[in-house]
């Protein structure tokens, strides 16, 4: 089978994110399909961006075969990403029937998280002859909607909600990432029988040999091992939809028992060592972030992981982040501040769930673990990885995705 996937935010392991299109795409591969990969040559979600030098580049990846098209830099969540967004899908409907022609897809997925990228996808696929597939990250316009404040009147949130209307209806089928989001989507206009939920994975594979951790994190990791603290830790975006307020709250209530390392980078961090240091919280690290190779290696130096979440209406229709499939698969408690369709840990029995933006249920939870058996800290942490293999490796997921392609139920 020929396969399409279109994903503005495509990314693979020497770029960064997103990594979903690359570990479905080379699953296919490996089960035989050629797969053509579509992605704008910038996007503020990568570490890299690849080299595009004309107006589209092309390039190989593990037998996925990338183009790139060019599309303009930005910073943020204004203007410039809107150019970002208009310049690849204008880019991508000139290329519509060359695409239909050169790729011959049996299956075209629009998949770039906002909806407009439906528009070329279904000249693609009509061209084609190809069976259409939308695939469902978040919700838009509703997401940009609750968490940009924008009116419903506003051009963008307009034009988005015109896109996401017609995609439900003229797609084959419709794969979201988001368990409890059919309601919403047939309130839209989609048929019941289009919905299929597949979520995120994992690559098993990837944390048999990890790369070692950057020097500074083994080295700061040792000497907070050495002085005996107990080691809570986040590995992710230190940005507004992941409340580390709390968690550097919480780091204060729980006192010196428990020692919380925060990983990563985000347009917030240096507010977090701000209000550490306002605060006089004394057990909180701040740590740059890791290559992807080395997530392993650095998850398994903690004692528990942590992922605290803002409250927010859109997590009625569910989660699935790629973070909390990482910690299940490290083998480690989990504390999980969350409200939402779905809770992971609480399914797997991987760790405690409390209310989210609530730092004294945090705390808690962590003076539990703290005392609590380390035997019985391990049984919890491998019934999470046991989980994750269970129900989320992506060649399991991708054999799913195949189904769904050609217009067949999931196994």
């Amino acid at each position: 089978m020929n396969i399409l996937l279109i994903n503005h935010y495509a990314g693979s392991p020497a770029l960064g994110m997103e990594f979903r299109p690359y570990y479905l795409a080379r699953e296919w591969v490996r089960r035989g399909h050629r797969v053509v990969v579509v992605g704008a040559s910038f996007s503020h979600l990568r570490r890299n961006q690849p080299f595009c030098p004309g107006r589209e580049a092309r390039e190989e990846v593990d037998g996925i075969e990338y183009r790139w098209l060019a599309t303009p830099p930005y910073r943020g969540n204004g203007l410039g990403r809107v150019r970002n967004i208009a310049s690849f899908v204008l880019r991508l409907a000139t290329r519509a029937s060359r695409l239909a022609r050169e790729v011959a897809p049996q299956a075209v997925v629009a998949s770039s998280t906002y909806p407009l990228d439906i528009l070329p996808a279904c000249r693609i696929a009509r061209a084609a002859g190809a069976r259409l597939v939308f695939e469902v990250h978040d919700l838009w316009p509703l997401s940009p909607r609750i968490l940009g404040g924008f009116p419903r009147w506003h051009p963008f949130i307009v034009t988005m909600q015109v896109a996401e209307d017609l995609a439900y209806r003229w797609a084959d089928a419709v794969v979201s990432l988001l368990p409890a989001a059919r309601p919403h989507m047939v309130a839209r206009g989609m048929r019941p029988e289009k919905f299929v939920h597949i979520p995120n994975g994992v690559a098993p594979e990837e944390w048999e040999a990890p790369e070692p951790l950057p020097a500074q994190h083994g080295a700061t990791l040792a000497q907070l091992r050495g002085q005996g603290k107990f080691l809570l830790g986040y590995a992710g975006a230190h940005g507004l939809a992941n409340s580390l307020e709390t968690v550097v709250e919480a780091a204060r209530l729980a006192g010196e028992s428990a020692h919380w390392v925060l990983v990563g980078e985000g347009p917030e961090k240096s507010k977090l060592e701000d209000l550490a240091r306002a605060r006089g919280v004394r057990n909180a690290t701040f740590l740059p972030p890791v290559p992807k190779r080395s997530v392993p290696r650095l998850l398994r130096q903690f004692d528990v992981l942590t992922l605290a979440w803002r409250r927010s209406p859109l997590y009625a229709f569910g989660i699935s982040p790629n973070k909390l499939l990482d910690y299940m698969m490290a083998g480690k408690p989990i504390i999980h501040a969350v409200e939402a369709a779905n809770d992971p840990v609480a399914e797997a029995g991987c760790g405690v769930t409390v209310p989210p933006e609530d730092p004294q249920a945090l705390a808690e939870a962590a003076r539990c673990l703290v005392a609590m058996d380390e035997g019985e800290r391990r049984a919890m942490g491998e019934r999470g990885r046991n989980y994750v293999l269970a129900h989320h490796r992506y060649e399991n997921l991708a054999a799913d995705f195949e189904a769904v392609l050609r217009g067949q139920a999931p196994a």
